[in-house]
């Protein structure tokens, strides 16, 4: 497994106000692709500084507070899935269904003692 990129993930109710923070410290909006879940559509802002840190920012309504979890982007995302569940990681789709669009397959992994990543891999046509 080869991880692409690592970064924080914050998922919130209030997206904007979390963006319109993060434009005011020097980040620009990178891309802001939207995605049917299965239950609910996302929208996620992609966003980096000069410096080449990165953040995304996603409009989670659902959520009571902002939650934030890392952003793991890998090369086979099959392969990293196997190898997160072997380490005690479980999916929060208990349905065994992972978000899959034309252009990536994603599911939110959480560890056994409680941190979460969004697992993804982007897929290049």
């Amino acid at each position: 497994m080869k991880i692409s990129s690592f970064n924080p993930m914050i998922l919130s109710p209030k997206a904007d106000d979390a963006i319109r923070l993060f434009e005011e410290l020097g980040f620009e909006r990178r891309h802001s692709p939207t995605v049917d879940t299965g239950k609910s559509m996302v929208t996620s802002v992609r966003m980096e500084n000069e410096d080449g840190f990165c953040v995304d920012v996603a409009g989670v309504e659902k959520l009571p507070r902002d939650m934030t979890i890392i952003r793991m982007n890998v090369d086979d995302f099959d392969e990293a899935f196997r190898e997160l569940t072997a380490r005690g990681f479980t999916s929060s789709r208990n349905d065994g269904q992972f978000v899959e669009t034309e252009t990536s397959k994603s599911t939110l992994m959480t560890s056994p003692s409680g941190f979460a990543f969004d697992l993804c891999q982007h897929i290049r046509a």
